[in-house]
């Protein structure tokens, strides 16, 4: 076979299943956009290497050898070596792209050849309960801006929403009576989200002040509103919430350096330190899969354990 074609065939049927990603699976364009990524820097090694090689040839050493190559990559930003972690990312899409070929009858090597590397036990930052009230209590109130940011940290605490789901609401999905409202997180998957009290007032309290009709629940405040310019124009950026919530946390001196997904770790945490079940929170959290709320017990066994010591641990032998 010309060696075009022998490359052309990996690299058609992985964008065959970039599409199977994108129609079936539902995945969001960041993970196609990913899998996309580490998928083809498969096929341009295989290039480099002059590799010639059909769905049928992969095989362990050559995913071996594609893992040694990764290795020696220059990491972020050109720190040292590409991080076990982005190494992992490359089996995984390659894992995920074998059992899409198997599942429509290649004859490929089983996905489960390929180990994931070991990565070190993820570390979660999240807030204790003075540095939330803090944070909370940093914007200025006096003008809509600040109501609004005050609005948005609250529902943060409140739903541990991410940051991009809290961007895509707007005033009609919301109801404040309530309390409640739906919204379609990763891979398309929708779930209930509960407001506490606190943060539906919040809420109130900024739709009430803002003298715009614009859709969006959280827009940008910069001079006048003109009604002409789009509802999307006006919608705030995940990259401005992420900005907001910097300057406030340098405001306040906290130690943490906390971003949106730091707020919705803190409030994974404080409901599993309440005494949640983990179950009802990968609920609440939209995880697929029990492991990836499971890297909050972690936490929640130090606090159990700084418990015991506490009151129990000094006892007698």
């Amino acid at each position: 076979m010309p060696a075009a074609k022998k490359s052309s065939e990996i690299a058609n049927e992985v964008e065959k299943f970039l599409e199977y990603l994108e129609v079936e699976k539902g995945s969001s364009p960041l993970t196609i956009r990913n899998y996309k990524h580490y998928l083809n820097r498969f096929i341009n090694w295989l290039t480099e290497e002059k590799i010639r090689m059909t769905l049928k040839d992969i095989n362990p050493e050559i995913i071996r050898q594609f893992r040694v190559h990764l290795s020696r990559l220059p990491g972020y930003k050109g720190q040292g070596t590409m991080s076990r972690k982005t190494q992992g990312y490359h089996a995984i899409a390659l894992r995920s792209f074998l059992r899409w070929l198997t599942k429509n009858d290649f004859e490929v090597m089983a996905a489960d050849k390929i180990e994931l590397p070991k990565i070190t036990e993820r570390q979660v930052k999240f807030l204790n309960g003075e540095q939330v009230e803090r944070l909370l209590n940093a914007p200025t109130l006096s003008n809509l801006a600040g109501k609004r940011d005050k609005a948005i940290l609250e529902l943060l605490y409140s739903t541990g929403l991410r940051v991009s789901e809290l961007c895509k609401l707007n005033r009609d999905m919301i109801s404040l009576d309530r309390r409640e409202f739906g919204v379609v997180g990763k891979g398309g998957r929708g779930r209930v989200v509960f407001l506490s009290r606190r943060a539906a007032d919040w809420i109130e309290q900024y739709l009430q002040a803002r003298p715009d009709d614009y859709a969006p629940l959280f827009i940008r405040h910069q001079g006048e509103p003109d009604p002409t310019t789009p509802d999307e124009k006006m919608r705030l950026s995940v990259r401005s919430i992420q900005r907001m919530i910097k300057k406030y946390v340098r405001k306040v001196h906290l130690p943490v350096d906390a971003t949106p997904h730091v707020m919705r770790h803190s409030f994974a945490t404080d409901l599993l330190m309440a005494g949640a079940d983990i179950r009802s929170v990968q609920e609440m959290l939209g995880h697929k899969n029990i492991q990836t709320t499971q890297i909050y017990t972690h936490v929640t066994h130090k606090h159990l354990k700084d418990v015991y010591e506490a009151f129990h641990g000094k006892g007698g032998n």
